[in-house]
């Protein structure tokens, strides 16, 4: 995720300060700042946000809406999350993998998804990259020596916008011929994907996923 208004780097808003969660209710407990009312921004912070995944499809998935993000606020790529799923084949790695220069412009003629082609072209590529590793769940891992990082960032701290692991895996994905994985996106993926633990401690899910 790129520095953005809408995507710092405790998940988004306030590139390198982890912002405090939003008050809390009788119906709605404290969560990171970021997270607005938006009922999808909810449940993917609720669900899935920093959750630690290992499942080679949603890794490659969220590494491609990572890529598309770049520039954009991540609720428009939740928005359109459906529609990239129809249009991606499901994420399948296999069958991106065989997208051309056809196929490309068809996307680009696709309204429900974001039209960028350099990205649509990448989407491409990085499926070929996959393909080509051997085990990229534990390549991703790797970086992170198979244990996701817990931090516990109070609000005001500052967060890394590009840490050493991100730096780390930018480099690994790049040596490996994948595109659009440069170190602020690949910081975004992984506190999205759970290899680092950033929801700000006093976030309810600080507690559940960090084992306090």
């Amino acid at each position: 995720m790129p520095n953005t208004p809408d995507r710092a780097r405790t998940r988004p808003d306030m590139p390198g300060i982890a912002s405090s969660p939003r008050n809390a209710t009788p119906d709605a407990p404290p969560r990171c700042r970021w997270c607005t009312d938006d009922p999808l921004y909810v449940r993917y912070h609720d669900q899935e946000w920093g959750v630690p995944s290992r499942d080679p499809r949603h890794l490659f998935e969220m590494l491609i809406l990572e890529g598309f993000q770049a520039g954009l606020s991540w609720l428009t790529i939740l928005r359109r999350r459906e529609a990239f799923r129809a249009a991606f084949f499901g994420f399948d790695p296999q069958a991106l993998a065989r997208t051309d220069a056809a196929w490309v412009q068809d996307q680009m003629q696709n309204a429900a998804i974001i039209r960028n082609r350099l990205k649509l072209q990448a989407a491409g590529t990085n499926a070929r990259a996959w393909l080509a590793l051997d085990d990229p769940a534990a390549l991703i891992w790797s970086v992170v020596d198979q244990t996701p990082r817990i931090h516990r960032y109070a609000p005001g701290d500052a967060i890394p916008t590009a840490g050493p692991e991100a730096q780390a895996l930018s480099r690994l994905l790049k040596r490996h011929g994948f595109t659009f994985v440069g170190p602020t996106i690949c910081q975004a993926y992984l506190q999205a994907i759970g290899c680092l633990m950033d929801h700000t401690t006093d976030c309810h899910r600080h507690a559940a996923l960090s084992g306090a």
